[in-house]
This record gives C-alpha cells, sequence and structure tokens, in this order.
C-alpha cells in the first residue's frame, strides 16, 4: 500500500510539474511580447515625440563661394521638432534654388543634426549681360557675377543672349577642350547653335560649328594649331581645313 501511495505522489509532482512548464512557456512568450512591445514604443516616442532626438543643428560642407549662411538661409531646416520627420527633400529642393550650387545632399546625422552637402558649379566662361560679366558652367547655367572677367576664362559673345540651347552648345564646346586650348581662347562668337566659332587671343579664328562630335573636334583642334595659318576649321572633324596662313 505504501509503495502504491509514493507511486501516486510522484504521478502527481510530475503532473504539478509538467502544467507549472507549460504555464512558464505560456508567460514566457507574454513577457517576451510585452517587453518587445515596451522596447518599441519606447524607441517610437524617443525617435518620433521626444526631445531627445530633436533637430539641433544643422552642418554645412562643401561651400567656397557659396557662404554657409546663404546656405542655411534657403535650407531653412525647422529646429527643435523630431529629426526623423525631418523632410529632407524639402530642403535640397530650396537649396537647389541657389544659383551657383550644382548638387546638393541632404542627410540625418543622428542624434540632432542635419547634414547638407553642396557641389558648386564651376564656371567655364563668362558672359556680359546687361554691363554684367556672369558665369556659366559646363551645361550653360548662369550664376555668380564678377567685376571683370577674371583670369582663364574665355568670353561668350552670343547674339541672342536668351537663346539658352545655344549657350548650353557653347559651354560644352568650352569643356571639350583641353587646359591648354583654352587658356589661349579669347572668346567664343555664337551666332546659333550650329554656328560657334573660337577667336583666340592672338587673334586666330576657328570655325567649330555645332557642339556635336565637340571631343573629336578638340583633338583634331589641338593637332590641327600646330600648322600655319589664320583660319581653322574644324566643323567636320574629319576633314579639317586651314587657310590663311
Amino acid at each position: 500500500m505504501p509503495s502504491r501511495r509514493s507511486a501516486e505522489e510522484r504521478s502527481r509532482r510530475r503532473f504539478a510539474r509538467r502544467q507549472w512548464t507549460r504555464r512558464w512557456l505560456t508567460w514566457r512568450y507574454v513577457l517576451v511580447v510585452v517587453v518587445l512591445v515596451g522596447v518599441v514604443g519606447g524607441g517610437v516616442y524617443a525617435v518620433y515625440f521626444s526631445e531627445t532626438l530633436s533637430v539641433q543643428g544643422v552642418r554645412v560642407f562643401g561651400e567656397d563661394t557659396v557662404t554657409e549662411e546663404e546656405v542655411l538661409e534657403f535650407a531653412a531646416v525647422p529646429t527643435g521638432g523630431p529629426l526623423a520627420t525631418v523632410d529632407l527633400d524639402a530642403i535640397q529642393r530650396r537649396v537647389e534654388q541657389i544659383a551657383a550650387v550644382g548638387a546638393v545632399d541632404v542627410s540625418r546625422r543622428w542624434p540632432h543634426d542635419v547634414q547638407i552637402e553642396i557641389e558648386e558649379r564651376v564656371p567655364v566662361a563668362v558672359i556680359d549681360r546687361g554691363g554684367v560679366f556672369r558665369a556659366v558652367d559646363d551645361t550653360g547655367i548662369v550664376f555668380n557675377s564678377y567685376r571683370r572677367v577674371p583670369a582663364g576664362l574665355p568670353r561668350i559673345q552670343a547674339a541672342d543672349l536668351t537663346d539658352s540651347d545655344a549657350l548650353e552648345a557653347a559651354a560644352e564646346v568650352l569643356a571639350s577642350l583641353t587646359a591648354e586650348v583654352r587658356l589661349i581662347v579669347d572668346h567664343l562668337e555664337v551666332d546659333g547653335v550650329d554656328e560657334i566659332d573660337l577667336v583666340l587671343r592672338d587673334g586666330r579664328r576657328v570655325r567649330w560649328g555645332s557642339a556635336e562630335a565637340s571631343e573629336q573636334k578638340a583633338e583634331v583642334l589641338e593637332a590641327l594649331l600646330q600648322q600655319p595659318g589664320q583660319i581653322y576649321d574644324v566643323s567636320v572633324p574629319g576633314q579639317p581645313t586651314t587657310s590663311g596662313g
């Protein structure tokens, strides 16, 4: 009899342990879920509602002729609010309105800053607009102003200063030239997208034509300039000519 009662007692204890184990497994999962919800909820609150990760500063990189103050003014980054909800695309669009800025990258720098990195346009020529010399980049965009023509930058003389296609073509021609050839160019005369001439500082003239095949024309011109002449025609790069020598 005692042995029978002992067996029953052991069986009850085993059953109780199994019950406790099942309850613990169930509550363990519940506890994990509660902890995860707490962590996620706390993280969401910290990122989107707490001042812990709020915007407190703006970093600007890449400025040269453009000032940091100008970038900050155009960027108009709202401070004090959550860094996670700042509209980076809107900031980028505002900074891109600065004429001298060619490219903009805006990013978050946790825990408190917005970073704005700009790439300024590089002038390849200047153009006289209303008595003011303006810089022109290799895409034909007009930006900075100068009191006088900077050394090493050729001028663009365009028949129609409002013809953006012709201005872009002239800029493309200049961008294709080697640094050595660009230094001896005094100005470009642009009567249209297909009528571009280069006038060198010593008075020689280059008939360029359109901006099409400019890279090939630039290579041909560099070799052609070694020959005597006053007029060099590379408008058809496969059949260049010289005259007036």
